[in-house]
């Protein structure tokens, strides 16, 4: 009978390959790699549903936006001709300024690497090679999509000489995939991502033999890298740009001054910023001398920064006038609808959040409006704002005392009606035009009750014993409602105001279906004029520039936003 082995023959008898790798997934190390790597299976689904309907479609965007020619999807390179079209030379104004924006969040990472190293005695500088590595490793397989992506457009030309099959289709993918430039980008990607891997486990397998709970900075110089890559090709890029137009120009016998109004329109934002932090800043002075100074300072500098962005109004008259105008409509739609929504749809939650008779009844109805089909009550709209005089709004106006009104046929602003048609006023000065004040009112009706609902929720978040200590100390229905309601239900309102912005600069349904070719395009906003570039002038790269240019507009003012929020909203 075979006598069983002891522990140490058992040990030896283990191949050394298998110790190797058993030491380096034993204990805490085997548990956080397992929980890793559960955590990133999870994840996997959402990377790619967010890679393939997010990201993707706005890699896509900003690869065609760079193409010109009517009908095309794979047109001719053009570069930033697209956004020159649109916003003349402010196009190179923004390729540098959101270079340098990508420049300066990467310096900030490392400042703050930095300051930990400092303060906490961190080791965050052996996680920059696996950080970067990856992060090349991410911009070689976005070349690899932008090499690739135009020859799979072009399959559906090289189909048109061929038999409409699928072995034909998948031979002229497998063609594509197998070209020389998109084999090497995608291996390339491919073996740096797995060096990436590589360093980073061996980096995080010393961290811990060294320490019990090191911090992992990989993420953090992922970023980084990314960023000063992005910064680097973007600056670059704008570069040529601007050298073309300046050979282009020569070879034609023109002048341009692009670097002038590129240098003074940033120095003129530049002025703006410094103002604007001395602003903030003024309060933290203890004497009144220093806020005095802070704040003429900063009166100074706003002064002199609108002076160097006067060079703004002609690059804009030499943009898109339509693309401007639809902006101005954005701006007043935004402007129209966001405050007068959220102050009729807060004290109506007020309203509703008493004790009342009816208050689900009248709940349900205020909600109606925003999940009635949007086609079906905008067409409601379209007939009670009629032009013609026995239309439903007209006939009101007649029976008391008014002359009807063009309503939706209106291309005139609503200053320049109510001052009066002799009144000489300029364009940004007759307000926005009677079409658009319907599409408003619209937007209204069918978001207050959206609102209303959602403030109802913040409401029933607050706790009552703050209304009953405010009432024991003599505050009476105002003090409470400015002092104990407002400040807890300021996430509410920063989230519905956030939304609300966005929402209205994409708004294209309703808009489309009221839209009046007698408002003269007055009622178009931006998502109307790129719809109008895609479908009715099959411009494709035109349509995706002005697409991206409303995204870094709403991007901006996501900013701006969770900046100013992050002071004013309390969260208990």
């Amino acid at each position: 009978m075979q006598t069983p082995l002891t522990g140490q023959e058992l040990t030896a008898a283990v191949p050394p390959v298998h110790s190797t790798a058993r030491r380096w997934l034993s204990g805490r190390q085997s548990r956080r790699l397992r929980e890793a790597s559960l955590a990133y299976a999870f994840l996997i689904p959402s990377i790619v549903i967010i890679g393939l309907f997010g990201l993707f479609p706005l890699a896509f965007a900003a690869y065609e936006s760079t193409l010109t020619g009517l009908n095309k999807v794979v047109g001719t390179y053009d570069g930033l001709g697209n956004y020159f079209k649109a916003v003349d030379n402010l196009a190179y104004v923004l390729g540098f300024w959101i270079a340098a924006i990508c420049a300066i969040f990467a310096v900030r990472g490392l400042l703050s690497a930095l300051q930990e190293q400092r303060e906490y005695g961190a080791r965050p500088w052996p996680w920059l090679a696996p950080g970067a590595l990856v992060a090349v490793s991410a911009a070689l397989f976005a070349r690899f999509v932008f090499l690739l992506l135009p020859e799979l457009l072009l399959v559906p030309t090289k189909l048109r000489g061929q038999a409409n099959t699928r072995e034909n289709f998948m031979a002229l993918v497998q063609e594509a995939w197998l070209l020389p430039s998109v084999q090497q980008a995608f291996w390339a990607g491919v073996l740096v991502l797995l060096l990436g891997a590589g360093v980073a486990l061996a980096v995080n397998r010393v961290e811990t033999r060294q320490r019990i709970l090191p911090r992992i900075y990989f993420g953090h110089f992922f970023t980084i890298v990314l960023l000063s890559i992005g910064a680097l090709i973007l600056g670059w890029f704008t570069w040529e740009e601007v050298n073309l137009a300046y050979v282009t120009a020569l070879a034609a016998g023109e002048g341009l001054d692009i670097w002038s109004q590129v240098v003074t329109i940033s120095a003129g934002f530049l002025l703006l910023l410094l103002a604007w932090w001395l602003w903030e800043n003024a309060d933290e002075q203890t004497s009144n001398l220093g806020l005095v100074f802070r704040l003429g300072g900063a009166a100074m500098l706003m002064v002199g920064g609108w002076v160097l962005i006067g060079e703004l109004p002609r690059v804009i008259a030499a943009g898109d006038k339509e693309w401007w105008q639809s902006l101005l409509a954005t701006v007043y739609y935004v402007l129209g609808t966001v405050p007068m929504q959220l102050g009729l749809s807060l004290v109506l939650a007020v309203m509703l959040f008493q004790k009342i008779r009816g208050q689900t009844f009248f709940r349900m109805v205020y909600f109606l409006p925003y999940i009635a089909p949007f086609v079906g009550t905008a067409a409601v709209f379209r007939i009670l704002f009629s032009s013609r005089p026995n239309a439903p709004v007209n006939s009101l106006l007649t029976r008391l005392g008014f002359d009807p009104l063009l309503w939706l046929n209106e291309p005139n602003g609503i200053f320049r009606i109510i001052s009066g048609a002799d009144q000489a006023l300029s364009a940004a000065l007759t307000g926005p035009s009677l079409a658009l004040i319907v599409i408003m009112i619209y937007g209204i009706w069918t978001f207050v009750g959206f609102d209303t609902v959602i403030f109802l929720a913040g409401l029933g978040s607050i706790p009552k014993e703050l209304y009953e200590v405010a009432s024991i100390d003599g505050a009476g229905a105002w003090a409470q409602f400015r002092y104990v309601t407002l400040p807890l239900l300021s996430p509410t309102l920063y989230f519905l105001s956030l939304y609300a912005v966005i929402g209205t600069f994409k708004a294209f349904n309703h808009i489309y279906v009221l839209r009046q070719a007698a408002a003269l395009g007055t009622a178009d906003t931006a998502s109307i004029v790129i719809f109008q570039a895609f479908k009715r002038d099959t411009r494709y790269g035109y349509a995706s520039a002005l697409a991206v240019l409303l995204l870094i507009i709403i991007l901006g003012i996501t900013a701006i936003n969770n900046r100013i929020a992050s002071r004013r909203v309390f969260y208990g």
